[in-house]
Order: structure tokens, then C-alpha cells, then sequence
């Protein structure tokens, strides 16, 4: 069995959903969680102590430690004291969860500047703020895990939801950079994209979803993750339904000329379109081009 003995994780947006289930699961497992919800609604308006609580307390009455944290992911001091938090209550911090998220859809015409920035300030700049929080504690350590939160609608794009959508595609970046920053100090950074019913999804999902697309199902590659035993960086993963793949960005071999003109580009449109055989990092992309 993976446990986390010792271990000390921070969950974001740990109130509800997905949240709520990577923390019970790691908790379950050994680790020390601290369980951080700002309490709000799913527009990220509103605050209340409750949820993080109530996990906190159901972790406690199971057996296990947790603390429970309303701070505010979006705010430089609210992700420096989500990780103080943990550093007070258990002196380290190994794990970091980065679940926080809010929804604000509307139609590309109608979103207006405030939705569009809400969004992103709550998952990219929150994941940012928190990660930053607590990198230089796992970079002392020489040890750390971090699990960034992206979605199907960030890496296929989703009607309605440019502002989440754009969000959740930036991640991908924040992870790999993580994953290429943090080797050196045994720190490995992945993504997942999860599909799960949850109050953020159950008005998006069909209903029969509700039993088969399950937060548990997704809690597991959460787990095996921030597992130590796990030697992945740098990747995405699709999640849902009892099924996990790895998600890459990849790029054809393209076409190349030393005078390259539209003409050229219209003509070759077939070749620049070919997908076999790829590359898949920034390295051997600039290799092609020379």
C-alpha cells in the first residue's frame, strides 16, 4: 500500500469535491493534511468557515491529523499563510494539491474583463502564490510533490468557458517549468485533468455521470502522484471514470525551406499538417528548425 507516513499535504479548494477527496484519501493513507477552503460560492464570491472545518474535523474523528485553512488562494498573503499554516501545525510541508478553482461561464461576447480576470486570479495566480509559498521549504528539504489542477476544457477548449478554459491550458505551462525547475531539488510537478461530478460540474455533466464519474476516481492518480515513490514530472494526465491516460503536446516534423514564403506554405499545407513523427520538447523543436 503507498502511504504518507509523516508526510504533510496541502490541499486547496479542500472544502468540497475533489478537494474534499484528495485530502480523505491522503489522510486515510498517513499524511498530515491542512485542509484549505475559502468557503465561498462557486463564483468565488462569499467566505465561510465551514467546509475546510468540517473536513478537518472529519479527518480528526477518523483517526487522522488536519488543520483546517480559509485563506485566500489569490492573495500573496494568503498563500504565504496557507503554508504557514501547515509549517506551524506540523513543522514541513511535502505535498501541494492545487485544487482551487471557481467557475464564472459566459459566451466569449458577453464575458466581461472582471470574469475573465477572477478566474484566472483564483487558478493560475492561486496555484502560482502557493507553489511559491512553498517551494523554498521543498527546495530545503530536497524533497517535493506538487499536483496542479487543468481540465479538458484547458487542453480541447470548451463553448462558454474562454476565461476557465484559458486558465487551465496556463497551468500546463506552470507544471512543466515546475517539473524542469524543480529536478534539481527532488522536486516533480504534474497535472491532472480530471472529469468528476461535483458542484462545479453537476449543472455541465449528464446525470447518469454522477455514479460513475466518482471525485474517489480521480483522489487515486492524485495519491500515486505525490506518491515518493512516483519518479513523473512534467506531465498531464486525463482522469475520470476509472480511466487514466497521459495528455502531451506535440509538434509534426513539419516542413522546412531556406526561403520560406506563403506560396510555399499553401503548397506544403499537408506536410505542416502531418502529426508523424512528433517531437515533444521545446529542445528538439528548435533542432528541426536549424
Amino acid at each position: 500500500m503507498l502511504r504518507f507516513d509523516d508526510r504533510v499535504a496541502i490541499i486547496t479548494g479542500a472544502g468540497h469535491g475533489l478537494g474534499r477527496s484528495h485530502a480523505l484519501l491522503l489522510a486515510e493513507r498517513g499524511a498530515k493534511v491542512v485542509v484549505n477552503d475559502l468557503g465561498g460560492a462557486l463564483d468565488g464570491t462569499g467566505a465561510s468557515t465551514g467546509p475546510a472545518a468540517e473536513v478537518a474535523d472529519l479527518i480528526t474523528k477518523n483517526g487522522g491529523q488536519a488543520v483546517a485553512n480559509t485563506d485566500n488562494v489569490a492573495t500573496p498573503e494568503g498563500a504565504r499563510a496557507i503554508v504557514q499554516s501547515a509549517i506551524d501545525a506540523f513543522g514541513r510541508v511535502d505535498i501541494l494539491v492545487n485544487n482551487a478553482g471557481i467557475l464564472r461561464d459566459k459566451s466569449f461576447g458577453k464575458m466581461t474583463v472582471e470574469e475573465f480576470d477572477g478566474v484566472l486570479a483564483v487558478h493560475v495566480r492561486g496555484s502560482y502564490l502557493v507553489s511559491q509559498a512553498a517551494y523554498p521549504h521543498m527546495k530545503e528539504a530536497g524533497y517535493g510533490r506538487i499536483v496542479n489542477t487543468s481540465s479538458p476544457a484547458g487542453l480541447f477548449g470548451n463553448f462558454g468557458q474562454a476565461n476557465y478554459s484559458t486558465a487551465k491550458m496556463g497551468l500546463v505551462g506552470l507544471t512543466k517549468t515546475l517539473g524542469i525547475e524543480g529536478a534539481r531539488n527532488g522536486i516533480k510537478a504534474n497535472a491532472i485533468a480530471p472529469i468528476a461530478w461535483t458542484r462545479m460540474t453537476e449543472a455541465l455533466l449528464p446525470a447518469e455521470f454522477e455514479s460513475k464519474f466518482t471525485p474517489e476516481r480521480v483522489s487515486a492518480l492524485v495519491a500515486y502522484l505525490v506518491h515518493e515513490s512516483c519518479e513523473a514530472s512534467g506531465e498531464v494526465f486525463s482522469v475520470g471514470g476509472g480511466r487514466v491516460a497521459r495528455v502531451f503536446v506535440a509538434e509534426g516534423p513539419g516542413f522546412k525551406t531556406d526561403d520560406l514564403s506563403p506560396e510555399d506554405i499553401a503548397t506544403n499545407w499537408d506536410a505542416i499538417m502531418t502529426e508523424q513523427p512528433y517531437v515533444l520538447t521545446a529542445g528538439d523543436s528548435m533542432k528541426a528548425m536549424l
